[in-house]
């Protein structure tokens, strides 16, 4: 069972609006997706956190020149071709 430190108070606003629902909104949505109320705020959050705090541990930051020059050689050049910097001639009107 969930401690009550667990907890927190939730208050449906009067209105909705860009910062909250009313309950009658999170009983039509519980009903569309087939879940109860409780689950309605919690799929509601999780999306909010995925869209809002990072998926990943943040990295070093860009890579130094010396390091985009090392790739540069170790990568396999390619053999034959035409290397192109648009995948679509532009044409001049």
């Amino acid at each position: 069972m969930a401690t009550a430190t667990a907890q927190i108070a939730f208050r449906y606003r009067a209105q909705d609006s860009a910062t909250g629902v009313t309950r009658s909104t999170a009983k039509r949505l519980a009903e569309v997706l087939g879940v109860d109320e409780t689950q309605v705020i919690h799929l509601a959050l999780h999306e909010l956190a995925t869209k809002m705090l990072p998926q990943y541990e943040a990295d070093e930051g860009a890579l130094t020149k010396s390091q985009l020059n090392q790739i540069k050689k170790t990568a396999p050049q390619a053999k034959g071709g035409t290397v192109r910097s648009r995948l679509f001639e532009i044409e001049s009107v």
